[in-house]
């Protein structure tokens, strides 16, 4: 079971690095319910994240992460899979 929770700072690097998209974190944490779509995150630069998450953490990630529509879903689903190591 993995003790760390994904954060806003670290999926805003995340989404810059697998995704090459930049957005603030403080404008995630502001507008958690905000579509990736209007971010620039396109399912591909998802399933970018999704993998590297599955890299750092040893975890395989659900198969609906790369489907969620808001940063507050995918923050929601994948903690929630570090927690449990499912």
């Amino acid at each position: 079971m993995i003790t760390t929770a994904l954060t806003f700072d670290e999926l805003a690097a995340l989404m810059k690095q697998a995704a090459g998209v930049t957005v603030d974190a403080r404008e995630l944490e502001k507008a958690p319910d905000a579509p990736f779509a209007t971010l620039g995150v396109d399912s591909l630069g998802l399933l970018g994240i999704v993998g590297e998450l599955e890299n750092r953490y040893g975890v395989a990630l659900p198969t609906d992460a790369e489907r969620c529509k808001t940063p507050a879903e995918f923050l929601g689903m994948v903690n929630s899979a570090l927690k449990t190591g499912v």
